[in-house]
């Protein structure tokens, strides 16, 4: 081979210049790189992450394919049989735990839109440029989820008490007395609690969203003649779906959760409010009876279904983006 031949091929094999110094500078950057310090970082929260989510988790699904067993008279402690489907079959007719489900179900059908629905108007009205007072609506929308859950159900016990309830002795001169715990109206007077504590923290994760629109978009729609209602309902609701989206999917959760409002309304009832008013509740009942495992598959039956319900939720609104 001659010598301009082998010039030749040392040009077109030799690695460039630019590409060498690369490789050499990302092995150095892999060599000196230690995976100690992002595992220092996260392992704190790995550790509580798994102990104080995953391991309960775990923990009632595996104890909810158990059964308990005790002996004809009594007399010897209870014994725990592995039979993975008698509990769920259980619960599934268990009347009380199937009207329960039920009973939130059509809570989180009519209370969460509406919640929604005033949190969104709150939040559009104080994002409004003629609105006066921003600080004290925002202050006084949200105080009440600063409130404690059960200090707001205590205080609304008083307002809907048979034989003090302001409410009634207002209404009274005009013949009116409104049955806050009859059969059909309590989960209602429930609702009314939780729109009340929960209305204004909705508002302010939507009225954030609102902050972050930018200037110039509300500036065209202005320019184009949008009336301030137009803009409301064809700029700034679409433009905060995903805040409005993710309230939701809060607000479902939460209502698959509700515990704190019926249990503190339970003694004044009168039997209306009963021990499995809500999944929570009749869980909460099985471990007063002892039987763990019967609550546990409970917890792990209301946990499915609202996750399948969140899951579905996302995937219809997704959709609705997307198009």
């Amino acid at each position: 081979m001659t010598d301009l031949a082998v010039a030749e091929h040392r040009a077109t094999t030799a690695t460039p210049p630019d590409g060498g110094r690369r490789r050499k500078t990302m092995a150095r950057v892999r060599r000196s790189f230690d995976w100690r310090s992002p595992l220092l970082f996260l392992g704190p929260f790995a550790v509580l992450f798994l102990a104080m989510y995953i391991a309960p988790i775990v923990y009632a699904f595996v104890s909810s394919l158990f059964t308990v067993k005790r002996s004809g008279l009594g007399l010897t402690a209870p014994t725990q049989v592995f039979d993975p489907f008698a509990n769920y079959a259980h619960a599934f007719a268990d009347p009380d735990f199937v009207a329960s489900l039920g009973r939130v179900a059509l809570f989180g059908v009519v209370q969460v839109p509406l919640m929604l629905g005033l949190a969104l108007a709150l939040a559009l009205l104080i994002d409004s440029k003629s609105a006066r007072g921003k600080g004290f609506f925002r202050l006084s929308s949200f105080l009440p989820y600063a409130i404690p859950g059960v200090s707001a159900a205590l205080v609304w016990s008083f307002m809907y008490s048979t034989t003090s309830s302001p409410i009634n002795h207002l209404l009274e001169p005009l013949g009116i007395h409104l049955p806050f715990f009859d059969d059909g109206t309590v989960l209602w007077s429930v609702a009314n609690i939780v729109t009340w504590s929960w209305t204004g923290y909705n508002m302010i994760i939507i009225y954030a969203a609102l902050q972050s629109i930018p200037a110039e978009v509300l500036e065209a729609a202005k320019l184009d003649g949008a009336s301030a209602f137009r803009t409301a309902w064809s700029v700034k609701i679409p433009m905060v779906r995903s805040a409005i989206v993710l309230t939701a999917v809060f607000s479902i959760i939460g209502s698959a959760q509700l515990y704190n409002e019926p249990t503190v309304l339970q003694p004044i009832s009168g039997g209306s409010v009963s021990s499995t008013f809500t999944p929570i509740m009749s869980a909460q009942a099985a471990v007063g009876a002892g039987n763990y495992p019967y609550a546990a598959a409970q917890s792990v039956i209301l946990a499915v279904l609202v996750g399948v319900i969140s899951f579905v939720f996302f995937r219809l609104t997704s959709k609705g983006e997307k198009a």
